[in-house]
């Protein structure tokens, strides 16, 4: 089986255990590391067995994919963010954002209901360059760019976890781990412990994870790639919790009112 998930720390520190073999797996598992975006647009296509997704683009694969319990990103505190170069307001703004399947466009398009700018989709890591550059008014920035954006001369305009809380009380749900439906319900369950164990297993040897993690984050220092991990893996990482579904189909219901998603079909969490 193919597993998909990003090259950030949060993801490759979860699932070293499991591609490294210190954990079982309940099949071969082998690894494909991709930019969120592009395994959103994988998951429309069907293409991978397993894959790491952003909460937004599950709402159009429901029924070919559902989402394991374990190795999610969901949290307070988490949220992308709006910056620019200067305070501004963001009528009519050139807004570079990392794809239009991503949770963090969906909760901008949220923000703005009704408010008229023209989203320009790059790179997550190409954001912070072009909006210090000119090349767009202002910047939807996830993932370690949270941390590092004052070094690229911006500021903050609005934090969207800060602005999804407020509106909800609830935590944000990101990105899920998804499991093709045609797998099966036992070999899913199957799938959905042993990456729970490979959580577990980093827990126990943080250290371990660390070569693997700075392989694919070699641009960060150690410590943002320390902040990356504390701030997006966490108790729902281990299981999303009733909290945590609750999140989930507030972001769906909110979502499919606005028009932003179609209503989706079939359970939204495997075991």
């Amino acid at each position: 089986m193919k597993l998909g998930y990003s090259l950030c720390p949060n993801d490759t520190f979860i699932f070293y255990a499991l591609t490294h073999g210190r954990v079982p797996a309940p099949a071969p598992i082998e690894e494909v590391l991709e930019d969120v975006e592009t395994l959103n647009r994988w998951a429309l296509e069907g293409r991978l067995e397993l894959t790491k997704i952003s909460y937004a683009a599950y709402g159009r694969v429901r029924d070919r994919y559902v989402a394991l319990r374990a190795g999610g990103a969901l949290g307070r505190g988490v949220g992308p963010l709006v910056v620019a170069r200067s305070p501004r307001e963001l009528v009519g703004a050139r807004i570079a954002h990392p794809g239009r399947h991503t949770t963090a466009f969906l909760l901008l398009s949220m923000l703005l209901e009704g408010v008229p700018f023209e989203p320009v989709e790059m790179r997550y890591d190409r954001i912070m360059p072009a909006v210090a550059a000119g090349e767009a008014d202002a910047g939807l920035i996830i993932h370690e760019s949270r941390f590092t954006y004052p070094e690229h001369g911006l500021v903050r305009l609005a934090d969207l976890g800060e602005w999804w809380e407020g509106e909800t009380g609830l935590p944000l749900p990101l990105g899920a781990i998804l499991a093709r439906r045609d797998l099966g319900d036992r070999l899913i369950k199957d799938i959905n412990a042993a990456v729970r164990a490979s959580l577990e297993y980093a827990y126990a040897h943080p250290q371990e994870p660390l070569g693997y993690v700075r392989r694919y984050a070699d641009e960060l220092s150690d410590e943002v790639a320390r902040a990356h991990i504390e701030t997006y893996v966490n108790d729902f990482s281990l299981d999303v919790g009733g909290e945590g579904e609750a999140a989930v189909r507030e972001l769906f219901a909110r979502a499919e009112a606005l028009g932003l998603l179609a209503a989706g079909r079939g359970s939204l969490f495997c075991c």
